[in-house]
Formats: C-alpha cells, sequence, structure tokens
C-alpha cells in the first residue's frame, strides 16, 4: 500500500474527535466535520477499536480544516487539540499507550522522555503497521520522528504545520516529567522533508 492508502484506526480517530470537541465545542467540532468531508461523524464518533476509520489524506484534512476555521487561532487550538488528545488517550487508552503501572518517579527526567516518546510510537505502530516511527536520542536532544505523519499528509507549507503532534508530545513530556518543555519541529514532511521531526528542548521552567 502507498502512503496515500495508510488509515488511521477507529480508537484514534475517536481521542482526536473527543480531544477537539472538549477544545472547540460541539457546534465548532461540527462546522469542521462538515468542511473536511467527515459529516459521518457528527454525533457518532467511531467505536474505540482497532478497525480502519480514515484514510490519512482525510485527517490531514481535518487538520487543515480546524486552521481555516479559526485562522490566525488554529495552531493554538491545534496544540490544545493535541493536548486533550494525550489526556484522553493516558485516560481512556492506557494499555494501548503501555503507560498503565509506570513506575517514572524512579528514573531520571532524560529516561521519562524516552519511556514516554517510545510509548506513543509503539501505540502507533500497535494500531498500524504502516507507520513508520521512531525515538532518536543524539545530538544533546531526544527526539519523535514519523516518515508517515498523516496530519500533513498531501499539504505543503513553508513552514512545519504538525501543531496538534507539538501540542500531543508537550503535554505527553509534561506528564512524564511533572514539567513543561519546549517542543520543536525541526522537519516536516509537508515541507518538502522525508520525515517530521519533534525535538523536546530546555524546561520552560529552567
Amino acid at each position: 500500500m502507498t502512503r496515500a492508502d495508510a488509515v488511521i484506526v477507529n480508537a484514534l480517530v475517536r481521542q482526536a474527535l473527543s480531544a477537539a470537541q472538549e477544545v472547540m465545542g460541539e457546534n465548532g467540532l461540527n462546522a469542521v466535520l462538515r468542511s473536511s468531508g467527515l459529516e459521518r461523524f457528527i454525533g457518532n464518533f467511531p467505536p474505540d477499536d482497532l478497525n480502519p476509520a480514515i484514510q490519512a489524506s482525510q485527517y490531514a484534512r481535518f487538520n487543515a480544516a480546524i486552521e481555516e476555521f479559526y485562522g490566525r487561532g488554529g495552531r493554538g487550538i491545534l496544540k490544545r487539540i493535541g493536548k486533550a488528545s494525550f489526556e484522553y488517550a493516558v485516560r481512556e487508552q492506557a494499555a494501548l499507550l503501555g503507560v498503565a503501572g509506570a513506575a517514572l518517579k524512579l528514573l531520571p527526567e532524560r529516561q521519562r522522555i524516552k519511556f514516554i516518546l517510545n510509548s506513543m510510537v509503539n501505540a502507533l505502530k500497535k494500531t498500524n503497521p504502516q507507520v513508520e516511527a521512531w525515538m532518536e536520542d543524539g545530538g544533546g536532544r531526544v527526539a519523535c520522528i514519523e516518515a508517515t505523519c498523516a496530519i500533513c499528509h498531501g499539504r505543503t507549507s513553508e513552514t512545519p504545520l504538525c501543531h496538534l503532534y507539538l501540542g500531543s508530545i508537550g503535554e505527553a513530556v509534561r506528564w512524564a516529567t511533572g514539567r513543561e518543555h519546549n517542543i520543536i519541529e525541526t522537519q516536516c514532511i509537508a515541507r518538502g522533508d522525508p520525515y517530521c521531526r519533534f525535538e523536546v528542548g530546555d524546561a520552560k521552567d529552567a
């Protein structure tokens, strides 16, 4: 299968829609679903299972529609949705995420960051064997990398645009370490790069 055929499973779409509704409200979400051709999910979220729900191109349109709907504020809204999405995953899909009963307090901060990024990568791979994602620890910074990013699938931009991913990773790192860190997308497929790369920077209170 090509990247164009990549699918997002029900559980992840439900997670994204629940997070979007929490941030945008029901009316905002419904407007975005209509404009991105996903009307079938209005008042009808997919079940919490690993069956295919939508294609990557549709998920990319959903992200683009949120940016268009909110204009300048779209990036911030997407980051908030990403944050809420991770919170939902911890609450509703802890087993899939692999964080149930994790004793992170015993680990140094860098190990906690690596643990949670690996957990996110492994969860993506469990839901779709097509996913190419990995955690990298080198060059002074820990990074999460995905070569099959659905957020920017088929989109082009002069600047990185995976804002929802930034929010999810930022909240994941905060959950694991107890501190907020700067998360920077240094490479993005939409910009012509071979993958999307998200580096975990310094703690904001450092």
